[in-house]
């Protein structure tokens, strides 16, 4: 809520609801989850897990549940 509030005083409510979040921190299957349940988070960063095939796509599902992720929309 902090960053939509500072960008809608800079350029706009249009531009923070538009913006999409992504957290940049350490994410793994255990704790993407707590972070991607957040309502002002929209995706996440994926560093060192990406190159685990089954961590990664652990990862992607638990997102895609959890936002209800559909191909191409936000």
């Amino acid at each position: 809520k902090f960053i939509r509030n500072i960008i809608a005083k800079l350029w706009g409510k249009d531009m923070a609801q538009d913006l999409r979040i992504l957290y940049g921190g350490s994410v793994t299957s255990d704790n993407i989850a707590e972070f991607i349940s957040q309502l002002e988070i929209d995706g996440a960063l994926v560093g060192g897990s990406s190159l685990k095939a089954e961590e990664f796509l652990s990862i992607v599902n638990q997102t895609a549940a959890i936002k209800g992720a559909v191909s191409g929309q936000h």
